[in-house]
């Protein structure tokens, strides 16, 4: 199954991969990945946003790792050296092989996006208009009073947890859990079934939770976009939080978020909130590591949908019986 959602899931949908304020000079560049698609954000000399398959056209070693800032890509195992925009620069001995072509030899070229500091990037060439899979989220976060263009990156954590991509995917689209798991975050925003709304749209879907009190000028907005993307704002000064998942087996699960907030908001006040985001986080392991273990007994045929609580769920299953159809 998992291959089969590689090639019909991840390699065809946009997915956020890191901050441009990474690949914002002239020579910088960082990687990512998308399911199991190693890629590679560079901004060129001519200051162009590219985004490449990090593989190198030779013998298709994974080209360079991490993030930096250079002339050149030179892949590690030959040396076959790359221009920022993809090109083929040199590669050692060819002037040894007159049957060898290198001219038009180039890195893979993928469909790239900027949204504000982040990039988004889709393996297939064919992909879809961005703002297809954005949707009516840069409205929503406008209307919550979070100026996206305004934020600025400020620290990314990683995460791994023994579960299916799907039920965590799943366990983020529904707050039905929230007051009987999750009761820091259930002290700060409302999850009353009359209070907290939820809407589907045609490859995102969205959940709005009222603030209790006066935490800050922001209230809680969760938006995922398909297949893996989760981006949110928490309650309290400007922020958003984005960040994928890779599945990296058929039971076990990666991926990272990344904060933003304004460049007013203190490293004091950032931390504080990145800290009741871990706290929430690890409350969800235990809940997805659960499900998996439960799921994982091969017993039980099916289970059951509440229509209204757990709808965004219903709409993401659907979306996925349709790619894999």
């Amino acid at each position: 199954m998992l291959p089969r959602e590689q090639e019909r899931i991840f390699r065809r949908g946009w997915q956020y991969v890191g901050p441009g304020e990474h690949a914002a000079l002239p020579g910088a560049y960082f990687t990512s990945r998308i399911g199991d698609v190693p890629v590679l954000v560079a901004r060129g000399r001519d200051e162009r946003l590219r985004a490449f398959l990090n593989v190198c056209r030779h013998r298709g070693a994974v080209l360079v790792e991490g993030r930096g800032r250079r002339e050149t890509l030179q892949c590690h195992y030959h040396a076959w050296t790359y221009d920022l925009d993809g090109h083929l620069r040199t590669a050692p001995r060819a002037d040894r092989e007159p049957e060898l072509e290198t001219e038009g030899i180039c890195l893979l070229e993928l469909p790239v996006e900027a949204w504000g500091p982040l990039v988004f990037v889709n393996p297939d060439s064919d992909a879809a208009p961005f703002a297809e899979t954005l949707g009516p989220v840069p409205d929503h976060l406008a209307a919550g009073g979070i100026d996206v263009e305004h934020l600025r990156f400020r620290r990314r954590t990683d995460l791994e947890v023994a579960c299916n991509w799907k039920i965590a995917v799943e366990n983020y689209l529904e707050c039905y859990h929230c007051a009987i798991a999750h009761p820091g975050f259930s002290a700060v925003v409302d999850v009353r079934p009359d209070a907290y709304r939820l809407e589907t749209y045609a490859l995102s879907s969205s959940q709005f939770g009222p603030s209790k009190g006066e935490p800050g000028p922001v209230e809680g907005q969760f938006h995922w976009l398909w297949p893996v993307t989760k981006l949110y704002a928490l309650p309290g000064p400007q922020n958003l939080v984005a960040g994928p998942l890779v599945p990296v087996g058929p039971d076990r699960t990666a991926g990272w978020f990344d904060y933003y907030f304004a460049e007013d908001v203190s490293d004091e006040k950032a931390e504080e909130l990145i800290a009741f985001d871990d706290q929430v986080g690890l409350e969800d392991r235990q809940l997805v590591e659960s499900v998996q273990r439960g799921v994982g007994s091969g017993l039980l045929e099916s289970g059951r949908l509440l229509p209204q609580s757990e709808r965004l769920l219903a709409h993401f299953q659907e979306l996925v019986r349709e790619a894999l159809a």
